[in-house]
């Protein structure tokens, strides 16, 4: 799961640039001067967007339930 803090982004466009998936995950709203992450279902958490971002907009909160799929059983 991403976290865009809308306040602080400038719509910049360098997250889209830096993520290797940008082209299918990122949208630049340059009307309202804010990134979107529209399609996470091709994201892979790797962060390169979080830290290429120049005002600190976009932070990256791992989930590991939510990588788990509920059929799989952890080795005791």
């Amino acid at each position: 799961m991403k976290i865009i803090e809308y306040e602080e982004c400038t719509g910049c466009g360098k997250c889209k640039e830096a993520c290797p998936k940008g082209g299918k995950i990122w949208t630049i709203d340059r009307k309202r001067k804010i990134a979107i992450p529209s399609n996470l279902e091709y994201c892979h958490l790797c962060i390169i967007c979080a830290s290429k971002c120049p005002e600190e907009a976009i932070r990256i909160i791992r989930d590991d339930n939510y990588e788990k799929s509920p059929e799989i059983e952890e080795n005791p």
